[in-house]
């Protein structure tokens, strides 16, 4: 049974890489990976598809949407050597830290996924 179900933007070159990435790091099949970027993924996304396209989200097996910083930790914890980094995820300085580092990331990352295309 899938531990996460990751929700990502098939579109952008940049996330097309690290969900290759992530693929080959889930060898225990905890992983879903749902491309959001179809016009038609709107019928089985569970909150709005253009806010899963602006943001990383996860969905935990208790149907918990996460999204940013904590949804990266809580993905990379579910792969071996990589437990320490969820409650970096969970801890309110740490997470706020992240969240604003992201936020800079989304700002400039259609820069970034020209250098991908």
């Amino acid at each position: 049974m899938y531990q996460l179900t990751v929700f990502y933007d098939g579109a952008c070159p940049l996330c097309r890489r690290e969900i290759s990435f992530l693929r080959r790091m889930d060898k225990h099949d905890r992983v879903a990976f749902e491309d959001v970027s179809p016009p038609d993924a709107a019928e089985y996304c569970p909150i709005p598809q253009k806010k899963l396209l602006a943001r990383f989200h996860v969905r935990d097996t208790d149907g918990r949407m996460i999204d940013g910083a904590e949804a990266f930790t809580r993905l990379y914890s579910e792969f071996p050597g990589f437990a320490w980094v969820r409650p970096i995820g969970r801890f309110g300085p740490s997470r706020w830290l992240l969240n604003r580092l992201y936020d800079v990331f989304l700002f400039i990352r259609p820069g970034i996924q020209r250098l991908f295309r």
